[in-house]
């Protein structure tokens, strides 16, 4: 039985979130021979207004996180990313080096920011099947950008746009329409020309064959080579989101202990509804003895 590490995309940061890293290894150091002054206000609330320090918290969190858990032997057998996720899980999976995925996530959230700085993001309608959702936003001016679970679909496009079709969801029996904290319209056809320059940027980067199963959040598909994951972490912002199919692949992987990095607990309770067996847990809300004691479990179930 396997063990996977998953790794959240925006709408989960908040301030402060820097400030509870493991206090055992160097990352912050190695952040900032990267980023430099930079690195002092990346998580603080003004700040955090903007994709790339948004970004940029999230991939140190994931891999600090990640990392503590490996020195104390939780080691993953997968690991899988949603969005912005896919670089802190390329890193973990030893395909792309931490310093460098600094500087590719920090050019990703400059770019996205500068083609839509403001009135663009996400909205997430709850309660309506993706058939419904397919329906509603026919010549709505949105775009369907993640599917995270069976019933829990996230739309992007213009704010006026979006408020509009969360009218049109509630009318239709959705339980819920939230705009989430995503000032950006990720995952569709919109941020193709940002897709394409940050694709470029990756002809200067060498990856690695992953040491673990990367499975990419956006395919639903393991890519082993170097160049199907660099191509991966490029497109994503482009693509949509495929969470609920890459779980459901998880788990025909034989993957029974999924462990959601921090922040938040957001993967954990969309991983549960794809998975038909195994546990879920974040990491923010468990000791690593907790961990330790369910991945020794997991591994004597092998």
């Amino acid at each position: 039985m396997k063990i996977l590490f998953t790794f959240p995309g925006q709408g989960t940061q908040r301030a402060g979130m820097l400030q509870k890293l493991p206090q055992d290894g160097d990352i912050m150091a190695r952040v900032r021979a990267v980023l430099g002054d930079e690195t002092d206000t990346l998580d603080t609330e003004e700040v955090l207004k903007h994709t790339r320090a948004v970004q940029l918290c999230l991939l140190i969190a994931g891999v600090a996180c990640a990392e503590e858990l490996e020195r104390n032997g939780v080691l993953p057998d997968m690991v899988c990313g949603l969005s912005i996720g896919a670089f802190p899980a390329a890193v973990v999976a030893g395909a792309l080096s931490f310093e460098d995925a600094l500087r590719l996530v920090a050019l990703r959230g400059d770019l996205m920011e500068q083609a839509y700085p403001q009135g663009y993001g996400l909205t997430a309608i709850t309660g309506l099947q993706l058939n419904q959702v397919e329906r509603l936003v026919e010549s709505s001016g949105t775009y369907i950008a993640n599917i995270n679970a069976e019933q829990q679909i996230v739309i992007a496009g213009r704010e006026e746009d979006m408020a509009a079709m969360a009218q049109k969801a509630l009318a239709s029996g959705a339980q819920k329409a939230k705009q989430l904290a995503v000032s950006v319209p990720s995952h569709c056809e919109l941020l193709a020309e940002p897709a394409r320059k940050l694709q470029q940027a990756f002809a200067d980067v060498t990856l690695n064959r992953p040491r673990c199963t990367y499975l990419s959040g956006s395919t639903a598909r393991v890519a082993w080579q170097p160049e199907q994951i660099a191509e991966d972490l490029a497109l994503n912002m482009s693509r949509t989101v495929r969470w609920r199919d890459a779980m459901i692949a998880a788990n025909e992987r034989d993957v029974r202990l999924a462990i959601e990095m921090p922040p938040g607990s957001v993967l954990t309770g969309l991983t549960r509804q794809a998975f038909r067996e195994g546990e879920m847990v974040c990491a923010e809300n468990n000791s690593v003895t907790v961990l330790q004691r369910l991945a020794e479990r997991t591994k004597a179930a092998r």
